[in-house]
């Protein structure tokens, strides 16, 4: 079975924590466990953090300096055969740095919100940046919070920046929390299919393909677990990034709390400890194909690395891991 390895590479958007510890640091770990495997991984980059301190850094100097630290680690992974992909949380168009940390206004947390033009003027220009940066072709996309739908209205900017493929559906999820709104219930039973204006509709004539982010079941009891273990589990289950995430809505809360959902297979934390388990359920239900893994560098601990060194030595003869490049 072919594994991708997918990482959003960004900062937090509640308190966003520093360049070294949310960013640098934790992939740093994450590419001495790629290296002993001889494995590569696809980096969603956010980008848009980069453009936004490239025009604030002339009034605060020290931006320059972070993002030039995330510049030259993007560009060591290119160069070191990772595939480099575009992600975008929109609202970086208009934070702005106040007293020494990032602000995020929500009115443009989804791209949505922009006029088409707009859209496609923002896809573009990130997409042209990260290529410039990285020295790569981008044509694969993971949108911001998973907002992905309506598609519609991302259609002519997949088109005019030539996306050819996402990676943002997750069978079986579900927010419907304001601007954190999508819905994957209806989502195909596959590892990667073709769509046209609807990525959870399969179109065999469509323009783009879609490779989903692996999904599980879980009861409510992984959620109670998975905040035990965030305060009370130690310090191999501390968070490595600095910053902290915005909240969930309460009815999102309550709904993940108190009945059964689907969650991304993740090397984020403790959801890590579903990962053999994840594997070997979609082996069974799907034979061969893809298993698209997520992660996000600021969200790693090092129990959630062991688990990915842990899976990747045990499955060494059943997997192939890919990227979108290769």
């Amino acid at each position: 079975m072919n594994i991708y390895i997918t990482l959003d590479y960004e900062l937090f958007f509640g308190k966003s924590g520093t360049v070294d510890k949310s960013i640098i640091e934790p992939t740093k770990k994450l590419m001495e466990i790629l290296e002993k495997h001889n494995a590569k991984a696809v980096f969603f980059v956010d980008v848009g953090y980069l453009i936004r301190s490239k025009t604030l850094q002339s009034k605060h100097p020290n931006l320059k300096i972070s993002s030039d630290k995330v510049i030259e680690q993007i560009k060591h992974l290119a160069r070191n055969g990772h595939d480099i992909q575009l992600h975008i949380h929109s609202h970086w168009e208009d934070a702005d740095y106040l007293n020494d940390r990032w602000v995020f206004p929500m009115e443009h947390y989804r791209l949505h919100s922009f006029s088409d033009e707009e859209r496609v003027h923002i896809v573009k220009k990130y997409k042209n940046y990260l290529e410039e940066i990285s020295g790569t072709t981008v044509c694969g996309f993971r949108a911001g919070g998973w907002c992905i739908q309506p598609f519609d209205m991302l259609k002519s900017a997949f088109l005019e920046a030539e996306i050819k493929f996402d990676s943002t559906v997750f069978k079986g999820g579900k927010n419907i929390h304001g601007a954190h709104y999508y819905d994957f219930k209806d989502a195909p039973n596959s590892t990667v299919w073709k769509f046209s204006d609807n990525p959870c509709v399969i179109d065999d004539k469509g323009l783009f393909t879609e490779y989903p982010i692996a999904s599980y079941k879980v009861s409510p009891f992984f959620f109670w677990r998975l905040i035990f273990f965030k305060k009370f589990g130690g310090s191999k289950h501390n968070q490595m990034g600095d910053g902290y995430a915005v909240k969930n809505g309460l009815s999102q809360k309550l709904r993940l709390l108190f009945r059964s959902s689907h969650t991304v297979v993740s090397i984020d934390g403790f959801k890590a400890s579903f990962l053999e388990k994840a594997f070997l359920k979609h082996k069974k239900r799907y034979k061969s194909g893809n298993f698209v893994i997520i992660g996000h560098p600021k969200a790693f601990s090092k129990y959630s690395l062991n688990k990915l060194d842990d899976f990747l030595s045990r499955k060494k003869d059943e997997i192939i891991v890919k990227t979108f490049s290769t």
